[in-house]
């Protein structure tokens, strides 16, 4: 399964593997996690419309079993190729799996969730994994807050291009406009 959403999305978010709900769909996040996921991404002023969602093995893993390396390592220039043509802004790296292949050599989730990381021009931001909140409740509060993380960083974006819009268009003054009659 490659990925739903817009092929112009600003934000990409890039979870594990397919689940089961996943599977027979076709589309990534519609089980449990998925609902979970529309929620927080509301909660935050965004919708599955504004944003392109993948994972990191396009097929599920037999068992629903964690990613093996050689399968993340095969599915890999998939993800690459996602990367280039998106050209997402900032990508949501959800869990443990997705922040081995997309940050390889970063601390922990438990370390990095909610921290922005720049690589190439893009900015990742690691975050729970909201399957990781439905099974163990003590992460939500913390998943909730790396989605706030989230929408901080997307308002000091947009407010640093508004500066830019603003300070590159000039303004002509009143006595510097020229009129049709003189």
């Amino acid at each position: 399964m490659p990925g739903v959403g817009p092929p112009t999305a600003r934000i990409m978010i890039v979870g594990e593997a397919p689940g089961q709900n996943e599977d027979q769909q076709g589309e990534p996040f519609v089980g449990a996690a998925g609902k979970l996921l529309d929620q927080l991404l509301r909660g935050i002023g965004l919708s599955r419309g504004d944003v392109f969602i993948t994972n990191i093995l396009k097929c599920r893993p037999p068992g629903n079993r964690d990613p093996q390396p050689a399968e993340a390592e095969a599915c890999s220039p998939y993800l690459e190729q996602q990367l280039r043509l998106i050209h997402p802004e900032v990508v949501m790296v959800l869990g443990r799996h997705a922040l081995a292949r997309l940050l390889p050599g970063y601390d922990s989730i438990s370390r990095l969730h909610g921290k922005v990381v720049v690589k190439d021009e893009v900015s990742y931001i690691p975050i729970y994994h909201p399957a990781a909140a439905l099974y163990n409740s003590f992460l939500m509060g913390p998943l909730e807050q790396d989605f706030k993380a989230v929408k901080a960083h997307l308002d000091r974006v947009e407010a640093r291009r508004q500066a830019l819009v603003g300070a590159a268009v000039p303004v002509a003054r009143p006595e510097e406009q020229l009129t049709l009659f003189g």
